[in-house]
Formats: structure tokens, sequence, C-alpha cells
């Protein structure tokens, strides 16, 4: 009933606010006091208690939509990781890893940070963020900034979340090239992945890795979305040692064709799984009404992504079954919108958008409908 309430509350009272202003301003605000959420127990179990997700009975199965009797447990278990929840907050989120005390209270089963970059990177020129509320979409051009990753290292290894009882919170971490001059050429690109994904490696930082190859607001665009430059990209990594799963976040705009040629490399390097997919950067599947820029500015989030990524997740469920691990993001706005992705064979969901538009009661409600 509390959360009910609050949904109600953000939705049509706060939410009309806050849209009142410039998107990045409240992003950046929303946050920092996440983050001051994070740091006392008496404002996590304040947040959880309006917030967090709680079954109301365990089970032992772990297929969430899959003939579950009401009560029983949405836990799952995934590449030998448990999720106390299959829901995630997608990356481009908490890009610099600030809120993985307070973020577990809110019914996420873990995060996804980043991406992170080998040197910091300070974004594109602004508008950075646009909303498109008559879309259900924001239009994203950050640019990949974040603090670099050593930095982000430095401050998840301080954060100690699971000593805080974050139980199950999985933290993954996306990593893409540096965004800038520096990174353009391809050897100097394939080095710039190799560099993050080793010191996180070297300190133990993250349960899985994301490998973004499909970030469209970087120079040069999407530099390892063909399987010569992919395979390259995955020989290099592959030479580091490695013992957590490893994703690729994949492009959603790509004939079939060229999706699976990317999901052969994949499969062939062995490689556990695939995030798909990234932003949608077809502006005219909004109509020849909509509000966006003449030029390209940035990738579409939110409800443009859901039919392309549901469609992709089903053919990539179909095509090759069981053999990847499959994490649905794009356009999950509501409940049904998360179970739709399940159906299509997601094993895991991600999203930011819809508790942008829906508010964070978004997540217990998505958890509660899957229950």
């Amino acid at each position: 009933m509390c959360g009910a309430i609050m949904s109600t509350l953000y939705k049509y009272i706060l939410k009309p606010v806050l849209f009142l202003i410039d998107p990045e301003v409240i992003h950046d605000t929303f946050i920092s006091f996440g983050e001051f959420l994070g740091k006392f127990q008496l404002t996590r179990w304040g947040i959880g208690l309006f917030y967090n997700y709680h079954e109301s009975a365990s089970d032992s199965s772990n297929r969430p939509g899959e003939g579950k009797a009401q009560g029983a447990s949405i836990s799952k278990i995934v590449d030998g990781i448990k999720y106390r929840t299959p829901v995630l907050l997608s990356a481009g989120f908490d890009y610099n890893g600030r809120l993985t005390q307070i973020l577990p209270y809110i019914g996420f089963g873990g995060e996804e940070i980043g991406s992170v970059t080998a040197r910091p990177c300070t974004g594109n020129p602004k508008p950075r963020l646009t909303r498109l509320a008559k879309y259900g979409s924001i239009i994203v051009n950050k640019g990949l900034r974040n603090d670099g990753v050593d930095a982000i290292i430095a401050r998840v290894k301080g954060a100690k979340c699971k000593a805080q009882g974050a139980k199950d919170f999985v933290v993954g971490v996306s990593i893409a090239r540096t965004n800038d001059e520096h990174s353009i050429d391809l050897q100097s690109g394939i080095d710039d992945y190799a560099y993050s994904f080793k010191r996180l490696n070297e300190e133990g930082i993250g349960d899985y890795y994301a490998i973004n190859i499909s970030c469209p607001n970087a120079f040069g665009g999407e530099a390892f979305t063909t399987p010569d430059l992919l395979t390259r990209l995955i020989m290099k990594l592959k030479t580091i040692p490695c013992t957590k799963p490893v994703y690729v976040k994949m492009p959603i705009n790509l004939p079939w064709d060229q999706f699976n040629s990317l999901l052969k490399i994949i499969d062939f390097y062995k490689l556990q799984g695939v995030i798909i997919g990234n932003l949608n950067k077809d502006y005219s599947s909004l109509g020849i009404n909509a509000e966006v820029p003449d030029e390209y500015a940035g990738g579409l989030s939110g409800t443009p992504c859901k039919n392309l990524s549901t469609d992709l997740i089903a053919r990539t469920r179909k095509a090759y079954g069981k053999r990847f691990t499959i994490i649905g993001v794009g356009g999950i706005m509501s409940a049904a919108d998360a179970r739709e992705k399940f159906a299509a064979g997601a094993d895991l969901v991600q999203l930011i958008t819809g508790m942008i538009y829906e508010g964070p009661g978004l997540v217990k409600e998505i958890c509660k409908g899957i229950e």
C-alpha cells in the first residue's frame, strides 16, 4: 500500500515538477542524494520500507515467469551468480559507481556500473540528455562520461556494499573505450578496453563484465560491430586472466544477418552471453512529427527500443537455444514489458528509462508481477 501511494505521488506530483528542470541536473542531484541515503542504515531502511521487494515465500525454482505459484521466489542463479531479483539497473545511470549501497533497497537484484573507460571522460557537449515524454524516451548523448576505471575501482572498493547487508546484490561493470581522440584508431581502442578489463580483474571488482561495443555516442561511433573488429577485440581480452562471466552489449539497429554474425564470433570465443541491447539510433522510428534534432545527437532510450530488443532476444534464443545468457534491456516501462522480455527468452532484465518515467516503485512492481 505504501509503495502504491509513493508511486502515485511520484507520477502525478513529483515528476511533473522534475520534468520542468534540465534532465542532467536532475540526474546528478538524484545520484548525489542516493549516494547520501546509502551511507546510513536508517536511511537505507527507510527507503527499503517503501520500495524494497520482499518475496512472500521461498521456492527452489529459479526461472521467473515459468509456471510459478503465487508467492514463489524470484531469485535466480545465472552463470553461477545469485541474483535476489532478476531486475537490474542498466549501465548509463550509475556510471561512476556511487549507488551500490542504496540500490539493493529499491528492489534491484544488481546494477551495471559504467560504462567505464581507461581514462576519465568529460562526455559530449551539452545537452547530453533530452526528454521525449510523448514517446516515453530520452535522447542520450552523454558520450561515456565517467571518472575513469581506476577512480571507479577505488570508489567501489571503498563502498563495501555487500558488507552493508546487501545480500545477493550483483555488481556488473560495463567497459567501453575512452571517448577521445587518443583511442580513435583501432589498436589504441583495443588497448583502451584491455586496460580497463585488466585492472578490474586484477582488483577483483565486478561480479561480471559487459563489453560495450555498441555505444553510438563516441569518437568513431560503434567501432567493433563488425565480425573482424570484434574478433580482434575479443582475442586481446582473452589474453587477460578472467574468472568472471563476460557479456557483450549489442547494437539493436543491425539487420538480423549482421547481428547474427556477431553472435557467431561471441559463440566461437565462448563468452557467456549478450545484453540486448543498446540505444536506438533510428529517429524515424518515432514518426515524422517527432520532436528530435535535425541531425543525430544521441541514441533513443526507452519505448523506441522495446520491440527491436524483444525481437532480437527472441531470435537469439531460437537460434542458439540455451547457449547464451541473455540480459534484456530496452523499453521496460511496466511489469508487463518485463514479462514480455522474459517470455522472449531473457534470463535477466535491465532498465533505466522506465524508472525515470514511472518512478522507483516500478522495480518492486515488476518483481511482484514476476512473482
